[in-house]
């Protein structure tokens, strides 16, 4: 029997999990959120930001291919509510 790999196992773990492969970044943005630096990706063919946070910098990804593990969120702004993709796994393909 083959090996799970990492990303099967949370995907078996976790329901609402999503894996998503070669996505492309069409915009990335880094800003400081207290010790954290707050990531927001916007990719190509999807209105939903994919958002993640770091301690570190992280290399920008404008253009780049990149495999996701995902799963949906809801951010209150203002009043309004907002569909946002929360990334627990980010690799560039």
């Amino acid at each position: 029997m083959a090996k799970k790999s990492d990303v099967e196992k949370l995907l078996d773990k976790h329901d609402n999990l999503t894996h998503s492969e070669d996505m492309k970044v069409v915009s990335h943005v880094q800003r400081k959120d207290d010790d954290w630096l707050a990531n927001t990706l916007m990719i190509e063919g999807v209105d939903v930001p994919f958002k993640f946070r770091r301690r570190k910098a992280y290399k920008n990804l404008t253009g780049a291919l990149v495999n996701l593990t995902y799963y949906p969120i809801t951010e209150e702004v203002a009043g309004m509510e907002f569909e946002a993709m929360k990334v627990v796994r980010i690799k560039v393909s």
